[in-house]
């Protein structure tokens, strides 16, 4: 599985509709296991992001394919951070020159 940090901004749209955000969330999370991603924390925020998502997905493409199902609803702009856990990290940096 693949982690990733997702960083989420309301567009107009969503802001203006940002009393459904609890039921968008919900709706999320059934989409993304229609892509066999899943949701394992979902936060609203304050400050530059509206909302942060932890998810785990099976491949790059899974994920890509969520994104862009998600961001053509209109409701929300992302941006995807790939994480790494410590166990990765130690060995990345166990490969390190």
């Amino acid at each position: 599985m693949v982690t990733y940090v997702v960083l989420g901004s309301f567009t107009d749209q969503g802001i203006r509709t940002a009393r459904e955000s609890p039921k968008r969330a919900e709706a999320f999370k059934r989409m993304a296991e229609t892509f066999g991603v899943t949701v394992k924390e979902l936060f609203w925020t304050q400050g530059r992001y509206d909302v942060v998502t932890v998810l785990d997905a099976p491949d790059e493409l899974s994920m890509m394919t969520l994104s862009l199902s998600l961001g053509a609803m209109g409701n929300v702009r992302t941006e995807s951070l790939r994480a790494f856990s410590a166990a990765d990290m130690t060995e990345v940096v166990g490969k390190m020159l």
